[in-house]
């Protein structure tokens, strides 16, 4: 939900980014060895069972998290936070090994997003100061894609830090989820909404969001409840980002059209129309980590190659693509570069896989600092491409700390 509402206001690089990578490429071309984007995997161990060394996570707690666990992501004169911003910080920082930031991150949540109460409310998205100087909750309403990855990110703190509060709460988070924001769609079946008020359009329209449903994160919550809805959700994902992407693109927002009682199709979304940007980046990002033996990724894969033939082609993904005609306009922030790395290395596009991760790696030269989505994207895909982390077929997290602080749990 935060992604479409002020992502405008992210910076892009150009003409200072094509100054300054002939600086650092061949500090990079060194970088790029050691963290195996052509190579075998590095591990990367803690030390007596303390944080990993990850300078990304490190620049982005500096820049973005405040000492009591808030993740600043909007700007003056808001300064908001969001659902998913605290979400994904938890989810790097159990990448980290970081587990104080996490339960910082968790807290903070849980007080001023969850008003105190896990039990029974799903997290308010957007909290910040008012007009008239008050810091509280700004859209009570929760984002669904917030809601799966505090889930997600709580399930394996619980697993891998042996924490049953934290597994508990997932689990209420869920059973919240299950109830508020899952509908049965005619002709197609369960599905999440990207919210639980204000997404169903019409009694026979409704509004979907193709990048809040990572299917490594739908198959973790499919593990947790066998007789729950999310091995459905996942593969009428499938079926959405194939049937939405008829270029090659995935679109930012998806309308789906109940024809009668148990037909529909999905439609260009009414108000947002056929554009992919800041919201469906991330398609292409959870695409390219799920892995390669399940059974949804080559068909997904294959539903975005339009992607890979654009890079080819204009050397950068673009800002903006037309879904319908594959037209593109923009210069894509360094933030998209990362997110399409683990794509293209899934592609076996080893060469634009290249360009794309030393373009990603200016990132962390850049003064002030790249704004917030920047860093979300590349923490999860540089993250990736520097095997911080993997996703196995289940979606439990693998990671590389040191063996012995890993608690050998089924």
């Amino acid at each position: 939900m935060v992604t479409s509402r002020f992502r405008k206001a992210f910076l892009t690089v150009s003409l200072k980014e094509k100054r300054n990578l002939w600086i650092v490429k061949r500090v990079l071309s060194i970088s790029l060895l050691a963290l195996g984007v052509l190579q075998s995997p590095v591990t990367y161990a803690a030390k007596n069972c303390e944080s990993i060394s990850w300078p990304l996570w490190n620049d982005f707690k500096t820049n973005y998290i405040k000492p009591d666990g808030r993740v600043v992501a909007g700007s003056s004169p808001q300064f908001q936070s969001f659902s998913e911003g605290q979400a994904y910080a938890m989810v790097f920082a159990l990448i980290a090994n970081d587990s104080k930031t996490f339960d910082q991150l968790w807290r903070w949540s849980i007080a001023n997003l969850f008003n105190n109460n896990v039990d029974s409310k799903l997290p308010a998205w957007t909290w910040g100061r008012t007009e008239d100087g008050a810091w509280k909750v700004l859209d009570e309403n929760s984002a669904s894609d917030a809601d799966i990855w505090y889930a997600y990110a709580l399930l394996e703190a619980g697993r891998l830090w042996q924490r049953k509060d934290y597994t508990a709460d997932a689990n209420k988070i869920l059973a919240l989820v299950e109830s508020q924001s899952i509908i049965s769609l005619p002709g197609l079946g369960k599905m999440l909404l990207p919210g639980p008020f204000g997404f169903t359009l019409s009694p026979d329209q409704w509004q979907l969001n193709p990048s809040y449903l990572p299917i490594p994160v739908l198959r973790r919550l499919a593990l947790n409840n066998k007789k729950g809805p999310w091995s459905e959700i996942a593969i009428n994902t499938g079926k959405m980002i194939s049937a939405s992407s008829p270029k090659g693109f995935a679109p930012d927002w998806v309308n789906y059209q109940a024809q009668s009682a148990d037909a529909g199709k999905f439609i260009v979304d009414a108000t947002k129309g056929e554009i992919g940007s800041y919201d469906a980046i991330r398609v292409y990002l959870w695409a390219g980590m799920t892995p390669a033996k399940d059974p949804l990724t080559k068909s997904i894969m294959n539903s975005l190659v339009g992607m890979n033939n654009m890079i080819q082609i204009s050397g950068n993904p673009p800002e903006k693509v037309n879904t319908l005609t594959g037209s593109s306009s923009g210069d894509a922030p360094l933030g998209f570069s990362a997110a399409v790395a683990p794509f293209l290395k899934a592609s076996n596009k080893n060469a634009l896989l290249k360009s794309q991760t030393e373009r990603a790696q200016l990132l962390r030269y850049l003064s002030p600092p790249a704004p917030y989505y920047d860093y979300v994207l590349s923490l999860f895909g540089m993250g990736w491409i520097e095997n911080h982390y993997r996703f196995s077929d289940n979606g439990q997290i693998n990671l590389n700390w040191n063996p012995a602080c890993t608690p050998k749990i089924s």
